[in-house]
């Protein structure tokens, strides 16, 4: 943990660097998930050491931490006080300015709302080098409109996010269903009943879909662990019930990346045995990936040997409004076929709070679909043809999409999807210089 004398002195030094240098600037880092190519910018800063937790407050319920802190590193401090975030993101590595400036999601969403919602304020580095705080009544434009903006307005060195008590358990509940619309009607109900703490599931197939509802306990009768040769996702199908270490819960997800570790090989039995306790981590899995995305290894391995076909990188997490999923989905199984999907269910915690860069119906439920694969498509097929086929329907259908990952919009669709008017009034104010890319050149040119 970081002091706040620590915390002002650090910001002291990264002011008078910034100040120092012209034109335009990027963020010096050691973690990301951003899943989508970009130049390299020379002129960086480095907020590598804006890494911890300042305070814990359990009166208040308010814990304040420095923008660079990983999730890992949060939960850590605040489970030693009985806490935790109100929303933690499914990945050890998310850091937590990460998931203010972007979109963060997980299993208590339908109750607390995306990550953005349970920020109480900020202090935000501009691009000329002015520190400014940002919350509900002071700076406001900024503070609602900090989210989805991906680093492009400014970035976030402190943070005051909300916690919430947990016990030292979950009793996990796995439901089956083949019938889609009998699930999704559980899951609207699940938004609407608010009779556990929390709720996510996955489609295996088109009649194979699990609802898993989870619910804090003092007493367990048995634990289960998934960080080592135990799979979490494929005790699903095995398990009606379960319990886990609250811990354990929360990172649930993370040794298998959900299931992306298949393209590791690390479920094999052998291969996981042998090299586990150093590969089971959504961290080393990233690492790998932006290697191969960055020198495109598996598309000129393709070319050597001469494939006909090349994969496409699907990664993606799409909102939809709970009335439309069936028709969502019935497209996903017929035009896009990725097995298995993650469903998160979530609903706008607070509907007098309009955050206009990502802008949501605060009356509607809705479903994140989550969905990380590649796509067989042939050689002449177009770059991008999947992923245009999802951002087409996502629009067709009233939903929203995250901006982490490949992002083919036209311009003018992607203004009128993201709200150009309210981006330029903030970039006006908060960055004039134009010191930092603007969110259309970041999330679609990759500049």
């Amino acid at each position: 943990m970081d002091t706040p004398r620590q915390y002002e002195q650090k910001k002291a030094v990264l002011v008078q660097q910034l100040r120092t240098i012209k034109g335009d600037i990027r963020l010096r880092k050691k973690t990301s998930n951003l899943f989508r190519s970009r130049s390299d910018g020379k002129q960086k800063i480095n907020v590598r050491s804006f890494n911890q937790v300042i305070n814990v407050d359990t009166k208040k319920e308010i814990c304040e931490v420095e923008g660079m802190t990983t999730y890992a590193g949060l939960v850590q401090e605040t489970l030693k006080y009985g806490y935790m975030p109100t929303v933690v993101p499914e990945l050890k590595s998310i850091t937590i300015g990460g998931a203010f400036t972007g979109i963060g999601i997980e299993s208590s969403s339908f109750r607390y709302g995306l990550v953005h919602e349970t920020i109480e304020e900020a202090e935000v580095l501009l691009g000329n080098g002015e520190v400014v705080t940002c919350n509900k009544e002071k700076n406001k434009d900024l503070f609602f409109g900090f989210p989805n903006s991906y680093g492009t307005l400014g970035y976030a060195l402190k943070i005051k996010v909300k916690i919430v008590p947990v016990k030292k358990y979950v009793k996990v509940q796995h439901q089956k269903y083949s019938n889609a619309q009998e699930y999704f009607s559980a899951l609207a109900d699940v938004c609407k009943k608010r009779t556990v703490d929390f709720a996510d599931g996955v489609i295996f197939n088109v009649n194979e879909m699990y609802l898993t509802t989870g619910k804090f306990v003092d007493h367990a009768p048995f634990t289960s662990k998934y960080t080592f040769m135990g799979i979490y996702y494929q005790s699903i199908r095995r398990k009606k019930e379960d319990y886990l270490a609250v811990k354990d819960y929360i990172w649930r997800w993370d040794p298998d990346w959900f299931w992306c570790s298949k393209h590791f090989k690390m479920q094999n039995k052998l291969v996981r045995f042998l090299f586990g306790k150093f590969l089971l981590r959504s961290t080393a899995y990233w690492k790998i990936m932006f290697w191969n995305r960055k020198y495109q290894l598996t598309e000129k391995m393709g070319k050597w040997v001469g494939k006909r076909e090349y994969n496409e990188s699907v990664i993606q997490d799409v909102e939809i409004p709970i009335e439309h999923c069936m028709e969502f989905i019935d497209f996903f199984h017929k035009e896009v076929k990725i097995k298995p999907v993650w469903v998160c269910p979530l609903q706008t915690y607070n509907q007098k709070k309009i955050y206009p860069l990502y802008g949501m119906n605060p009356k509607k439920s809705y479903i994140n679909f989550g969905f990380w694969d590649t796509v067989k498509v042939h050689a002449d097929t177009p770059v991008g043809f999947i992923n245009k086929k999802i951002e087409k329907k996502v629009q067709e259908l009233g939903g929203k999409k995250s901006l982490y990952s490949d992002v083919y919009y036209k311009k003018d669709v992607f203004w009128r999807l993201y709200n150009k008017k309210a981006y330029d009034a903030l970039k006006k104010r908060y960055d004039p210089q134009g010191r930092l890319r603007n969110l259309y050149e970041k999330c679609v040119l990759k500049a």
